[in-house]
């Protein structure tokens, strides 16, 4: 097996992107910003590796196992931005070749599939490369988030993270546009939750659990979906009564869904649900990231509750818009990058988003993309 590289502080390290949809270009955007790594953006698709190439990126066309594994080979890290499916057998492929793997992933299967193979490896070695699944906004910040303010208390009562990405303007009984992959939002939507309750690692059905909230004047709904604590439940496990995971809506969209995917049963029929979203719902990069999340317990033999809340907004970059989803995503992947080119991550092995100390974060120069437009840390 291919050792991982090491780090030269002094030459420009070579990564990989693959994918050039938003987040893929958002990522490359912010790599060639910032400096100190030598990009290659690889895809499928001709145009939009040609988009990616007008940020004066090195861009390479992947249309078969063999060029992808040319993409993969000989580089210090793969940032992969790929749909949610592709997330294992690209990781398998860093393993092989000695190269870092961070990726953007919701999918609890694949996550469980990427940690065992970094205890496995290669033939029944361990990884001897980082494998950081689930570096984006939910799942990814929002567990550091978690992490930071469990560490607060003696005793951990309740930890419930909240997180949305919602149009600023929003229209339509869903008042809902689409922000990022349509796949990935499915598969929120239908998949079984991993949780905490009453002490005990468990699995909650996506779409119950529904509140509603105000944050800043501003009414909101919360319910249950998969994917978005990433494997904070495991790192939590006899140390919390309650811990869960939220996404944020208008009021209203809850509703809509049920009707859609129980009573039409279009969890059953996934591909026509992405066609009707990708027909029906527009896209805007008019966006804002909600992030709310709140933990209570004992310190000091006294119940007290400390609360973490930030509105996050798109930018312009380099002559580009990013949308807040766009900026907040890949802003989290590459400060994972980045603390791990730095050494204040682990070298190698399976690394859960909750290793990382949110100052290190917000204080990185991606992750103080965070910092965005409000944030309330009490």
């Amino acid at each position: 097996m291919t050792t991982a590289h090491t780090t030269d502080r002094s030459a420009e390290l070579a990564v990989t992107v693959l994918g050039a949809g938003h987040i893929g270009f958002a990522i490359a955007l912010l790599l060639k910003q910032a400096g100190g790594y030598r990009l290659t953006v690889a895809d499928r698709d001709p145009m939009r590796l040609a988009e990616v190439s007008a940020l004066g990126v090195h861009t390479q066309l992947i249309s078969d196992e063999p060029s992808l594994q040319a993409a993969v080979a000989g580089r210090y890290a793969v940032l992969n931005a790929l749909p949610y499916h592709r997330a294992v057998a690209v990781a398998t492929l860093c393993v092989q070749e000695g190269v870092h793997y961070f990726d953007l992933t919701e999918d609890v299967q694949s996550t469980h599939a990427i940690r065992r193979l970094a205890l496995q490896g290669r033939a029944g070695e361990a990884a001897q490369s980082v494998l950081m699944p689930q570096c984006g906004l939910a799942p990814g910040f929002i567990g550091i988030v978690g992490q930071d303010l469990a560490g607060r208390f003696d005793a951990l009562h309740t930890l419930r993270m909240r997180v949305g990405a919602l149009p600023r303007y929003p229209q339509g009984a869903l008042r809902y546009n689409l922000t990022w992959s349509t796949e990935g939002l499915i598969n929120e939507y239908c998949n079984p939750c991993e949780a905490i309750v009453d002490g005990v690692r468990t699995t909650v059905p996506a779409l119950e659990g529904l509140e509603t909230f105000a944050l800043d004047g501003v009414e909101y709904e919360a319910f249950n979906t998969s994917g978005g604590l990433g494997t904070l439940t495991e790192t939590l496990a006899g140390k919390a009564r309650q811990v869960d995971y939220q996404s944020i809506r208008y009021p209203g969209h809850c509703a809509i869904l049920k009707l859609l995917l129980n009573d039409l049963r279009l969890r059953d029929r996934r591909d026509l649900l992405k066609e009707l979203m990708e027909t029906a719902i527009p896209t805007t990069d008019q966006d804002v990231i909600v992030v709310f999340a709140t933990a209570s317990g004992l310190r000091g033999g006294r119940l007290v509750q400390h609360s973490y809340s930030a509105r996050i907004v798109g930018r312009r970059l380099a002559g580009y818009t990013l949308s807040a989803i766009q900026l907040t995503t890949a802003a989290g992947i590459c400060t994972a990058l980045d603390l791990v080119a730095q050494g204040r991550l682990s070298g190698q092995g399976f690394v859960g988003q909750e290793s990382v100390p949110l100052q290190d974060f917000l204080y990185n120069r991606f992750g103080a993309a965070y910092l965005g437009e409000s944030v309330e840390a009490a």
